[in-house]
């Protein structure tokens, strides 16, 4: 088949439309379900015949031919219109046509009415059914008459202000006219034989995958695509695309007619972005940030997490607008944008509502903490001077801060009491953060007050690091200790990290506080190592948080010691291996490239497995006390509520299998919170390597444990395997029994 027969078929022209698979080709209402549409445009008369000759119906030319209507065909007979002394030539044709399924055919003349001239056609007559399909080529013959169609077909599709785009079932390029050329970029050859896909996008390539089934059961549709243009802009289109097929019913390919509708699609999304965003900011303005609190709500109700919303208003934004106009204001009110949202995480949002409010949501909050550090944050970037053309411009925030669900039920009663919280913290002075409930208020305040504490703990001298004696189960020797932080508290005494590290890292003090820690710890160790001329460690606890921070520096500061790197031992949570591999596998290669050891710290107590711990580089293992307080049996340690035959036999069996698939994975293992001469007992004959704890001394200060050191405090291994402290190890536990007064009530851990 000629391409221009397929193309001109495909938008209405060329013979009679094959019956598509699967359908009848019995006649019914619908249109051009008798006689296709694709005949429409053919350059002969095509007519569909009942069995008295009534036209049920034509084509274009058809109509043209016998001067008719085509929509009221049926009101003619065929008939009707051959010449006089043709007649009986056609009655004898369409008896035979009636029932022939092949071609038959006969010459005559028709006339459009009586007295006008005939004109001489050719007609070719099947049977269809009940039905007879006809065509009528004049005279000069179908050739000729194809070839004019064809110069009309060829000037329409030259000059067609439409894209017009023919391809093959396998989707690629067969035929594309100059103005669907243009519209790409391309010259007419480039784009021939070339897939439809090569000119989409991603997001174009996966709707085509999914609809081209469609096209292929015969079904015309429209849809809007994405193309690339040569140059790399980006084309909308609307594409009108109808299938072809052959006169057997097969897939052929697809033409669809093109529209560039770019520039109603930018449009659009410029209406759509002036409603949902403001035009000053470019944030999203109340619209947008109504549904996006919404959505973020059903998350944080299907997830269990906390939402929080901060209510953001400008203190004296008034005054600068006064001072210095309205279009300073608004530069002030830019920047204030920009620094608000460098405040947020990426799945939050920042929006303004009015003239200098701003709201931000901050979904998916594991602790109530988090939204007052983001909080702080925004007070002090707005209380940093604004420049305004030279001259500063001074302002401040007030915050008011609501939670869902705690706070409110729905998006709008939770806008509503982040806005009181904030006139609360208005009313309170401005320049500060308010919660919508009292006890959440008088809570943030009291975390508030300790976080100004800390900040001012260190520089006070207030922090001091006891080390707990971590004694070798081999040689009964004190070759190692753990650093504890202990802050010397003005009003409070003396606290355990378990009173103020959880507001250290939610303040954001903790980083400052861990270096504090990691450059008091090298120092001691350097001067113990001198002291008592032989090598020692230190281990000491760090959070996945501040192993995230640049550890860099503490190889800088070890190497201006000239300390060994080995001398310290990073202590890590279990939790760290449940991190994302990659990122715990890089926070352990970094401390192990600077040549430090790596302790996982507290081990049963988290959700990681043995299996893990080959994939990570550590060097030690630490059984937590839980496990430890088992081996008694006593319930009164740890918790452990099963009997005492339960508890001592399934705890030894755990901390055995711990301490033997250690071993095989070439890590050393640490027993915490030991507490009994029967758990070193028991420890020391399931090969554990080394253990710490009461049993052995409480965390006391570095003079106390140096005292303890020195004096050869080493627990002697008896007859029987009991573990008990020698003369030399119960003088030196005299030098630190103050250390048990001072750290009365503080966990070792």
């Amino acid at each position: 088949m000629l391409q221009q027969e397929v193309l001109l078929m495909a938008i209405g022209g060329g013979a009679a439309a094959p019956t598509q698979p699967g359908t009848s080709a019995q006649p019914d209402d619908s249109a051009g379900a008798l006689f296709g549409e694709l005949t429409l445009l053919a350059p002969v008369g095509c007519f569909l015949l009942d069995s008295d000759t009534t036209v049920l119906q034509t084509n274009l030319v058809g109509a043209s031919q016998l001067g008719i209507d085509r929509l009221s065909a049926a009101r003619h007979r065929l008939r009707g219109f051959v010449a006089q002394r043709f007649l009986s030539d056609f009655d004898a044709f369409f008896a035979c046509a009636l029932g022939s399924p092949t071609p038959v055919r006969c010459q005559l003349q028709l006339q459009p009415s009586r007295g006008a001239p005939g004109f001489p056609v050719t007609l070719v007559g099947s049977a269809d059914g009940e039905h007879v399909r006809i065509t009528a080529e004049p005279a000069e013959g179908r050739l000729a008459a194809l070839e004019k169609s064809e110069e009309r077909f060829r000037r329409i599709v030259q000059s067609a202000g439409e894209g017009i785009w023919e391809l093959d079932a396998a989707a690629r390029t067969t035929f594309v006219n100059p103005r669907m050329a243009d519209m790409l970029g391309y010259r007419i050859e480039e784009m021939l034989e070339q897939p439809l896909v090569r000119f989409m996008d991603a997001e174009g390539r996966s709707i085509l995958e999914r609809n081209i089934a469609r096209r292929q059961q015969g079904m015309p549709e429209r849809r809007e695509f994405k193309f690339i243009r040569r140059d790399g802009s980006e084309l909308w289109a609307r594409l009108a695309t109808s299938p072809i097929f052959d006169a057997h019913g097969g897939y052929l390919g697809a033409l669809a007619l093109v529209s560039d509708i770019t520039q109603h699609k930018e449009s659009v999304e410029l209406a759509w972005h002036q409603a949902n965003f403001d035009a000053l900011t470019g944030l999203p303005n109340r619209n947008m940030f109504q549904e996006r609190l919404r959505h973020e709500m059903r998350k944080a109700r299907r997830d269990a997490v906390y939402l929080a919303l901060l209510f953001i208003d400008l203190d004296g934004f008034k005054q600068i607008n006064d001072s210095f106009g309205h279009q300073q204001g608004d530069n002030l009110l830019v920047e204030a944008a920009r620094r608000i949202g460098a405040c947020m995480r990426a799945t939050d949002t920042v929006a303004r509502i009015g003239g200098d409010e701003f709201v931000a949501i901050l979904p998916g909050l594991t602790h109530v903490q988090d939204a007052e550090r983001v909080a702080e944050h925004v007070i002090e970037v707005l209380n940093r001077p604004f420049d305004l053309s030279g001259q500063q411009g001074l302002i401040s925030g007030s915050v008011g801060v609501a939670l869902y669900p705690s706070d409110a039920a729905d998006a709008e009663e939770l806008l509503r009491h982040a806005d009181q919280a904030m006139y609360a913290a208005k009313n309170g002075g401005r320049n500060r953060y308010s919660y919508f409930t009292p006890d959440m208020q008088a809570a943030a305040q009291q975390r508030l007050r300790l976080a100004g504490e800390l900040r001012r703990a260190a520089a006070r001298q207030e922090f001091e690091l006891y080390y707990q004696p971590i004694i070798n189960l081999k040689s009964g020797g004190i070759e190692r200790a753990e650093a504890l932080l202990r802050w010397h508290h003005p009003e409070r005494g003396l606290l355990a990290p378990a009173d103020f590290i959880a507001d250290a890292q939610s303040s954001g003090v903790l980083q400052e506080i861990g270096d504090w820690a990691f450059r008091q710890a090298a120092d001691q160790v350097l001067a113990w190592q001198r002291e008592l001329g032989r090598p020692f460690q230190v281990s000491i606890n760090q959070s996945p948080g501040q192993l995230l921070a640049d550890t860099q520096a503490w190889r800088s500061y070890l190497d201006s010691l000239a300390l060994p790197p080995r001398s310290i031992v990073i202590d890590v949570p279990e939790d760290l291996l449940n991190e994302p591999a990659g990122e715990a596998l890089e926070q352990l290669r970094r401390l192990r490239a600077m040549g430090l050891q790596v302790a996982l710290d507290d081990f049963g107590t988290g959700h990681s497995a043995l299996a893990q711990l080959k994939k990570f580089d550590i060097d030690y293992l630490k059984i937590d006390r839980s496990f430890v307080a088992g081996l008694t049996g006593n319930a009164d340690h740890a918790g452990n509520g099963d009997s005492e035959g339960e508890g001592n036999g399934g705890d030894l069996a755990l901390c055995e299998a711990i301490i033997l698939l250690a071993h095989k994975l070439g890590l050393e293992v640490v027993a915490e919170g030991v507490e009994s001469e029967a758990q070193l007992a028991l420890l020391r004959a399931a090969g554990c390597d080394y253990a710490q704890g009461y049993v052995i001394a409480r965390p006391a200060p570095a003079a106390q444990l140096l005292a303890l050191v020195r004096t050869g405090a080493t627990p002697a291994l008896t007859a029987d395997g009991g573990v008990g402290m020698n003369a030399g190890a119960r003088a030196g536990a005299a030098a630190v029994a103050l250390a048990d007064v001072a750290d009365s009530g503080i966990s070792a851990a």
